[in-house]
């Protein structure tokens, strides 16, 4: 029996888009998952059975992510096309407010979404993003999305996702390098991996130049959840939210919690116990 259930609904501009849902108490606010740059609704699965039957889980794949349609205009692989598509999703499901779990990107949509209609939110868990990008990070992610060879075997899978990420998960093991590898990729016809995001996303990271005036209007967007609960996750050793940043964060929302993950950089993976405790304690205290 399967643990959840998977759909699809249309975006304004017609793409098939792909999300799990999985079941919980229909008079609690359900949650919505939203994931990195690169990375899909697998990454969640863990968190969501720890949620559920507590709460029901929604994780989508944004476009051109896991078993969405990949979008044909590459263009489109922009943070204000990923809102668009969130609120398409959300009235498919029938939700009118939801508690947002936003990871790197998936948090740069959400405080976008909250820029617009914050009142959608019963909460927010910001994991390892906010209102600025720290340069260092940013050129980094620019460097490396969507320019890896496809790989010929799991093992050489295993030693990409090494290059980026080992800096932030610098104590994984190799059985937790597989399981991570097993939710970047799927098997393509011969049996290799294939990552499961569209290598045009790099591209379309790389063209956008940021215009003057973005990053005040990303403070915009976090200020906007002022009234909002709000829990912000921050790995130590993160090179996207910096030290500074996070700090002021918390300076200027007065109903912001702020959680230093040990022995991580960007992103936490949400299982490691000072991430646990955090979530569990602020999923508790929302409607």
């Amino acid at each position: 029996m399967p643990i959840f259930s998977e759909h699809t609904y249309r975006s304004r501009d017609g793409l098939k888009l792909y999300y799990r849902d999985y079941p919980g108490d229909a008079n609690k606010t359900p949650v919505l998952c939203m994931h990195g740059l690169t990375r899909n609704c697998r990454d969640f699965e863990a968190l969501a059975l720890r949620i559920m039957p507590g709460r029901r889980v929604i994780t989508p794949d944004f476009r051109g992510r896991g078993k969405s349609q990949y979008d044909s205009m590459w263009m489109n692989y922009h943070p204000m096309t990923y809102v668009d598509d969130m609120w398409s999703l959300l009235a498919e499901i029938g939700a009118d407010r939801v508690i947002a779990i936003g990871t790197s990107l998936g948090g740069i949509v959400a405080m976008l979404m909250a820029a617009v209609r914050a009142q959608t939110f019963a909460g927010v868990v910001l994991n390892d993003v906010g209102a600025e990008i720290d340069p260092v990070g940013a050129a980094r992610i620019r460097g490396y999305a969507g320019r890896f060879p496809p790989p010929r075997s799991w093992d050489e899978a295993i030693e990409q996702m090494k290059m980026v990420f080992a800096a932030a998960l610098p104590d994984f093991t190799d059985r937790q390098w597989r399981e991570f590898v097993k939710l970047s990729y799927s098997e393509d016809r011969t049996g290799s991996p294939k990552l499961d995001a569209d290598p045009r996303i790099g591209e379309a990271m790389r063209a956008v130049v940021p215009p003057p005036g973005a990053m005040q209007g990303m403070w915009l967007a976090f200020n906007a959840l002022r009234n909002t609960p709000t829990l912000a996750i921050r790995g130590a050793l993160s090179d996207v939210l910096s030290k500074e940043v996070f700090d002021r964060m918390l300076r200027e929302h007065p109903n912001l919690r702020g959680v230093t993950i040990d022995n991580r950089g960007h992103v936490p993976q949400l299982d490691e116990p000072q991430s646990r405790a955090a979530l569990e304690r602020f999923l508790a205290e929302l409607p």
